[in-house]
């Protein structure tokens, strides 16, 4: 397995999940009244926030409604498209190897 076959092989499924992770954040944002530090919550809120913090600083509420996990997942799907899709660096890469 080349260097290139173990990125790929680690960073899809990590980019993966943390799509998936800002997904369900975006879910939970309809709830209010959930608590975020407490199980299975917290499991979506840690892995998100420190991801979140720094870009509520730039990206402020739009009419109340935080979008900054909606930037996010854009960003994550725009670089696993990036490095992983059917004409991806990495995918490409890996066929030349």
């Amino acid at each position: 397995m080349t260097g290139v076959n173990l990125t790929v092989w680690i960073l899809g499924p990590v980019l993966g999940l943390m799509t998936f992770l800002f997904i369900f954040r975006i879910i939970l944002t309809w709830y209010p009244q959930v608590d975020l530090n407490r199980l299975p919550f917290n499991l979506i809120a840690w892995p998100t926030e420190p991801f979140l913090v720094p870009l509520r600083k730039l990206v402020p509420p739009i009419g109340g409604v935080d979008i900054t996990p909606i930037i996010w997942v854009g960003i994550f799907s725009l670089v696993r498209e990036i490095l992983l899709g059917q004409q991806g660096l990495l995918t490409m890469m890996s066929r030349v190897s």
